[in-house]
């Protein structure tokens, strides 16, 4: 089994040193992987792609799509929410949702790594 560890220290100090200097922050790089880890799940991710299609649903549209239940639906949407993803307001007596600026682009990138659009 091959060693993924260079055998020689070879740091390329100036290199290594501009990219230290511009790396994410530890805050960024944990905001931005909470993001993509709430689209890492399934239903999750069903349910964004059908609000990037949808524009705007309701727990009930959305729970229809995804084949599962309102509970589960609300769980998952409130997850999505929490790191920013989808945006919500209330309609009467209905709460409609649909992506935030961030939520289609990370969607988007999601499912462009697939060849899906």
């Amino acid at each position: 089994m091959p060693d993924d560890r260079c055998e020689v220290l070879c740091l390329d100090l100036e290199k290594a040193e501009d990219l230290r200097s511009r790396r994410l922050s530890i805050e960024t790089a944990d905001r931005l992987a909470g993001q993509a880890k709430a689209l890492a799940d399934p239903t999750r991710l069903m349910l964004a792609a059908a609000l990037g299609e949808g524009e705007e649903l309701c727990v009930c549209d959305l729970a229809w799509v995804a084949e599962r239940t309102e509970n589960l639906v609300s769980h998952h949407l409130r997850q999505l929410r929490s790191h920013g993803l989808v945006a919500s307001r209330r309609d009467g007596k209905m709460v409609m949702y649909s992506l935030t600026e961030r939520g289609r682009e990370l969607l988007a990138a999601t499912l462009a790594a697939e060849g899906v659009t």
